[in-house]
């Protein structure tokens, strides 16, 4: 019986050390296939947006520094220049951001730790319906509440406001946009906190506010802050909304929140499919400088995120 149940128990062994295998080597799979999408995209765009730059393009050479320190955009007599229009997307996004990102944690916070059950999973539910609703859709609410809005607060400060369509459009549109996406994640990381920390700060003698913005949200950095990476990645790459409220200005940068602006992302968009040769490649052009911006402030926030206290 005994040489019996020791070999069942071999066998269930090697069961289980194959399936464990199998599942390694599954996900091992799906990664390296993400990875390649990944690496197939950026080689795709790097190759279309690099050749203007080079002497032997067909449709004249395109000089790099004038182009990444441009402040005029004007496809009509063939000028890209795109420096004020990485000042304009960095204004628009880390706006939208310093409005959504606060908002997003405390309502993470008031949905786990404060609201009553029945309210917590309302809000829940309307977050994860806020997250799903498409960009065009945002646009279509935004040239319908947002530019209206925007309109008459420019029109009481005497604001000259392009009928609404203004930095301001953008920012107000991209903090509605960028919420749901940081609440969500906020909302998760909170929840995964263990309960013993929390616990342990209350016997300590901190008070429930003490122990939700010291203890909790320290704790719960990580998950917060990947929604902070995350929100701003799409305020970055978010394109349609913001083409339908920016106003698409031809030069720059913009500072004024009530004039027109222009983004990496709606100069993408722009006239994409109405051209060919270097108006065409050149949007292509765009595109690295934006990967490499979503690349550096991915970068600087994960840096911030480790000098924010941590629970040892």
């Amino acid at each position: 019986m005994s040489t019996i149940k020791i070999e069942t128990n071999h066998q269930y062994q090697k069961r289980k050390r194959l399936i464990d295998l199998f599942f390694k080597g599954v996900f091992k799979l799906t990664g390296l296939i993400s990875a390649l999408f990944i690496i197939i995209i950026f080689v795709f765009i790097l190759n279309k947006g690099v050749k203007v730059f080079l002497p032997n393009y067909e449709y004249g050479q395109v000089n790099l520094f004038d182009f990444l320190t441009g402040n005029i955009w004007r496809q009509d007599i063939a000028v890209y220049g795109i420096g004020f229009i990485i000042v304009n997307t960095l204004i628009a996004s880390l706006g939208a951001i310093l409005i959504s990102f606060p908002l997003s944690v405390l309502t993470a916070l008031f949905i786990v730790k404060t609201a009553p059950k029945r309210i917590s999973a309302v809000m829940v539910t309307v977050v994860e319906l806020l997250a799903a609703i498409p960009s065009v859709v945002y646009g279509v609410f935004a040239s319908g509440i947002i530019i209206p809005l925007v309109n008459d607060i420019g029109q009481s400060l005497g604001q000259r406001t392009f009928g609404g369509n203004s930095l301001l459009a953008v920012v107000l549109l991209l903090a509605i946009m960028t919420f749901p996406t940081i609440c969500s994640l906020s909302i998760s990381a909170i929840k995964a906190v263990p309960l013993h920390l929390e616990q342990g700060s209350l016997a300590l003698g901190a008070s429930k506010t003490q122990t939700n913005f010291k203890v909790i949200l320290t704790a719960a950095k990580s998950g917060i802050f990947a929604g902070l990476i995350l929100g701003l990645g799409r305020a970055f790459g978010e394109a349609t909304a913001v083409s339908m409220v920016a106003g698409n200005k031809m030069w720059g940068p913009t500072s004024n929140p009530f004039d027109t602006t222009r983004t990496l992302t709606s100069t993408m968009l722009a006239g994409l499919k109405e051209t060919t040769g270097l108006d065409y490649d050149i949007r292509f052009s765009v595109g690295i400088v934006l990967m490499f911006i979503i690349l550096i402030t991915n970068y600087t926030i994960n840096k911030v995120k480790k000098n924010i206290g941590n629970l040892h």
